[in-house]
């Protein structure tokens, strides 16, 4: 990837979110993924997680105003536009979170991350609306799995119409741009749903078989490489593409990490070409 003019500085993003222990998800994952695309990584962490592909063990949370001090240090000598949030585990974790994306201007992407893929719950559920009320609102980017876009919207999914529905919902009332992740086959296909100026798109790909764990941080890193790619200038529908693409490339060229389990990494290979951003006629 090449830096972008604006000013000669090199590109960074900042990521906020927890620590996987295990690498798969989270800090982790989000600087790996930012390191591929030539974006300089920092970050705000918000939770020590103490876990594997597998399990959580155990999550202990920062305080709200270590987050804030980590942010403003990154703030204050490196020049940071864009930023994306995953785990923020609590309310005061947000209104600081918030309040820096406010204080420095950020271009947001936000993950509301509500459950890990193996169901456990790491958002208080008195965090939701603080999430609603305050940083979504702020978010130009907004990349809900359905668990969180059922919340959000209100609306149970479990049909692509309902996808639709949700991800037109969340567009309108955050005047965000959406991208739900699907993560299910139709005809041997990834599907997600786009919703961007009132308008929706099918975002597809191949859909893979794969071992138990291996997509752990597949969300993490779709929503980091949708930041690095914009942070890279990069018009939204190639970074969509290319967000998509590279997770799909990720997942395909996963690595060993012991035995009988697999992990996504940085692909050597394009993988633009298998993913389609098509609109959807009927709105």
């Amino acid at each position: 990837m090449t830096k972008k003019n604006k000013n000669q500085f090199y590109p960074s993003a900042l990521t906020i979110t927890g620590c996987d222990s295990g690498g798969g998800s989270g800090i982790a994952a989000d600087l790996r993924t930012f390191n591929a695309f030539g974006v300089f990584g920092t970050c705000a962490v918000t939770a020590a997680a103490a876990q594997n592909p597998a399990a959580v063990r155990r999550t202990d949370r920062l305080e709200a105003d270590s987050v804030t001090a980590q942010i403003d240090a990154v703030a204050e000598k490196i020049a940071v536009d864009f930023c994306k949030t995953g785990m923020l585990f609590s309310s005061g974790i947000i209104e600081a979170v918030a309040a820096a994306v406010e204080k420095y201007r950020f271009t947001l992407v936000c993950d509301p991350v509500m459950v890990t893929s193996g169901n456990s719950k790491v958002l208080k559920s008195d965090a939701v609306e603080t999430l609603v009320d305050k940083l979504l609102p702020l978010a130009a980017w907004i990349t809900p799995g359905i668990a969180e876009a059922e919340v959000l919207a209100g609306v149970r999914i479990s049909s692509p119409d309902d996808m639709f529905e949700a991800a037109k919902i969340l567009s309108e009332r955050f005047s965000a741009s959406v991208l739900l992740k699907g993560g299910t086959a139709d005809d041997n296909m990834s599907v997600d749903i786009v919703a961007r100026s009132g308008k929706l798109f099918t975002l597809t790909a191949p859909a893979l078989q794969l071992p138990q764990f291996t997509a752990h941080g597949a969300d993490d890193t779709l929503s980091a490489a949708l930041t690095a790619m914009l942070a890279l200038d990069m018009p939204w529908k190639q970074a969509v593409c290319g967000s998509r693409a590279f997770v799909y490339g990720s997942l395909e060229q996963c690595v060993e990490l012991g035995r009988n389990l697999q992990g996504m990494y940085p692909p050597t290979e394009d993988f633009s070409q298998l993913v389609k951003l098509t609109p959807v006629n009927s709105q």
